[in-house]
């Protein structure tokens, strides 16, 4: 298991009011509204999340890095658990020509918003529980972005081993974590949705307990 940070570079380009987000409005009301995955959360006011999550090409040069390391090919099925509105596997498509993609979520409205091209091949579908739609080893690379720490570590454990059972050799899981005091204050500060707060060594004893064998990566607050 190896720690690959592709998003090191996309995630530090925002800025971010840490003190802001917990004085300005009462987080705990807006994590509530978070929590429901709905038009506030993907498209509504910065404060329930996004703030708008709209198509704009900025996963492409991510998705570049990603297929090149891993060697995707023409071919090759890719499965992102937790996809959203499914930016990331349409740039898969269009990194790669010919790759068949698939992805899962929970958000009704993310799914019924996804960009066009790769919305038939989304499925509304927990990422603990992935036998409705898919075998063992059922994917040349799976990959889940942010989404697995907004489990409780019941279901978080579940979510991983979902993860192991339905990829082959290829694997990203990428979560939000800490490696100071000063970045688990502003993660703390900042998610609305996290259920899950561990540090970077916790993470890795965790995933190697669970047997997992792809790789890590890790957003940090800093």
């Amino acid at each position: 298991m190896k720690i690959r940070n592709f998003l090191a570079e996309y995630h530090a380009s925002s800025k971010r009011d840490y003190i802001g987000r917990v004085v300005e409005h009462d987080k705990a009301e807006c994590a509530a509204v978070a929590k429901q995955w709905g038009a506030e959360y993907w498209d509504g006011d910065r404060k329930y999340g996004y703030g708008g999550n709209h198509y704009d090409g900025r996963w492409f040069p991510i998705a570049q890095s990603i297929a090149q390391h891993y060697g995707l090919k023409a071919g090759d099925k890719i499965l992102d658990v937790g996809c959203g509105k499914g930016f990331l596997l349409y740039e898969f498509t269009q990194a790669v020509p010919g790759v068949e993609v698939e992805g899962v979520d929970i958000s009704a409205y993310a799914l019924k918003h996804a960009k066009e091209e790769v919305q038939p091949f989304l499925h509304y579908a927990n990422a603990f529980d992935l036998s409705v739609f898919f075998a063992d080893n059922s994917f040349d690379f799976v990959y889940s972005i942010n989404t697995l720490h907004n489990f409780a570590l019941y279901d978080l454990i579940k979510a991983i081993k979902e993860i192991e059972r339905v990829g082959k050799d290829r694997k990203w899981i990428c979560v939000e974590s800490w490696r100071n005091e000063r970045e688990k204050a502003n993660l703390l500060y900042w998610q609305l949705t996290c259920e899950s707060f561990y540090k970077t060594a916790d993470w890795v004893w965790l995933f190697n307990d669970l047997g997992y064998t792809g790789d890590i990566g890790f957003v940090f607050f800093t």
